[in-house]
């Protein structure tokens, strides 16, 4: 069920569709294991069609291949739910760093405005912002990838209810209806004299439930391993998701989930292309301590808080 590699574990996500209960606790049993740890894991056999993937970084390459005025078009600034593109250094993940050296466009689930829930102004409820010429199936691609990780992340989150012996079916109010954000990154080269502190992106931890990330050859990726205080490389690896847990999930779980600092740093000489899938979920969800998180005597880290709520404190604290 799970490899040795250097660092982080591998494990298999066909484990997570056995109708095989043993095999459903093995899975979990690890699972537990990497979320108590690192908070960081690979995920292969994920069920992605390599093809739908093989798209997704041929259009994400194709749009910030783009003239700048093509990207401007789809500035992130005129859309009321975020929505569209970022230009590089518009966001600082890193509290006293220079800004990432990152650009980057999100896609989140389309609602058109006559959607009540874009009337009631629901944090990051809205339509997309799409390329004008499409260039070639943008959007499809993309709107089928959505679904595909969405569907994916819900898998994961139902293995996550299964380690924290929940019962079945805890999380159904959580996955109903759940946010997601889905990000196009590029990466430009590292510059060969940085700023003091200067990275692709700063170092952070992610906002919301789990994050399913794709990304090229070039590497970068480095996970903080608190306990002996160094960073971890998180290369690529064919086939397979690097998946990590969210602050939500580390409230949720009182701590027991960690998430986890990490970092992207572009040394390979070339650009680099990425797409993290944030799964959020539920924005009117109510999140308080589990219980199997709560020992005897135990206060919760967090009061209960909607994750619309949270998500809007996350984006105040980074854009604000």
């Amino acid at each position: 069920m799970r490899d040795s590699i250097p660092d982080l574990p591998l494990l298999d996500a066909a484990g997570l569709r056995s109708a095989n209960p043993a095999e459903l606790d093995s899975v979990a049993h690890h699972l537990r294991q990497a979320c108590e740890t690192h908070g960081f894991f690979y995920l292969r056999n994920h069920g992605v069609p390599q093809a739908l993937i093989q798209q997704v970084f041929a259009f994400n390459r194709a749009f910030f291949s783009q003239p700048m005025e093509a990207k401007l078009a789809l500035d992130k600034a005129r859309s009321r739910c975020n929505r569209g593109y970022e230009p590089l250094q518009a966001q600082r993940l890193e509290p006293g760093a220079p800004p990432d050296l990152k650009e980057s466009f999100y896609i989140g689930e389309e609602v058109p405005e006559s959607d009540p829930r874009v009337a009631a102004g629901m944090f990051n409820t809205g339509p997309n912002q799409w390329p004008a010429d499409d260039l070639g199936g943008f959007r499809a691609t993309m709107s089928a990838y959505f679904e595909a990780a969405r569907e994916l992340a819900a898998l994961v989150v139902r293995g996550l209810e299964r380690s924290l012996e929940l019962p079945g079916h805890y999380f159904d109010d959580y996955l109903d209806a759940g946010a997601c954000t889905l990000r196009l990154l590029h990466y430009p080269p590292q510059p060969a004299n940085p700023l003091p502190g200067e990275k692709g992106c700063g170092e952070h931890t992610d906002f919301g439930g789990i994050t399913l990330l794709l990304q090229d050859d070039a590497g970068g990726l480095q996970v903080r391993d608190a306990e002996l205080q160094r960073w971890i490389d998180a290369p690529p690896i064919p086939g397979a998701y690097v998946v990590n847990i969210g602050d939500l999930f580390e409230g949720w779980t009182n701590g027991r989930y960690r998430s986890t600092l990490h970092r992207v740093i572009n040394t390979s000489g070339r650009e680099r292309h990425s797409v993290p899938f944030f799964f959020t979920g539920n924005p009117r969800h109510i999140v308080a301590c589990l219980p199997t998180c709560l020992s005897a005597g135990e206060a919760p880290l967090h009061p209960p808080v909607t994750v619309e709520q949270h998500l809007r404190d996350c984006y105040a604290r980074t854009y604000g």
